[in-house]
């Protein structure tokens, strides 16, 4: 039998993990069942706290599209409708879509969105891991 997100049993972890319960709720309600595949995406880790998520955008400007950041939810959407183009009566084939679409990725608490940018079809978010001083390795004094 084959683990997934969707049969996990976290109740097996709870003997080894203490303060986890929303982390595990968080992972468990991600729902990799409904991902349409579209806009295609790449995430990069580029060092131990750079990370950069790609995401294929061709025809779309800054002005269509949404980067929010909720709750630990990163989500990326497009701000046109699915419709056909008026202007656009001759075209024969239309291989390069600009359909509406939403992408979805769960953050860790300890990573912050430095920045943004698209270029030549390629949206890039930069993502920063920030360990806070009381998570850092210290070693502990015995008396």
């Amino acid at each position: 039998m084959q683990n997934t997100i969707s049969n996990i049993d976290k109740h097996r972890f709870t003997p080894f993990t203490v303060g986890f319960d929303e982390l595990f709720d968080r992972l468990l309600d991600v729902d990799v069942n409904t991902s349409s595949g579209y806009p295609p995406y790449n995430i990069i880790k580029t060092d131990d706290c750079h990370y950069t998520i790609e995401i294929a955008v061709a025809g779309f400007n800054k002005n269509q599209i949404e980067i929010e950041l909720s709750d630990g939810e990163l989500s990326v959407k497009s701000k046109i409708m699915d419709s056909k183009n008026p202007d656009q009566k001759n075209i024969i084939h239309q291989g390069i879509s600009q359909r509406s679409f939403v992408r979805k990725f769960t953050l860790s608490d300890e990573i912050r969105v430095k920045s943004a940018d698209l270029n030549d079809g390629m949206l890039r978010i930069q993502l920063e891991k920030i360990v806070p001083e009381h998570r850092k390795p210290k070693l502990i004094s015995i008396k």
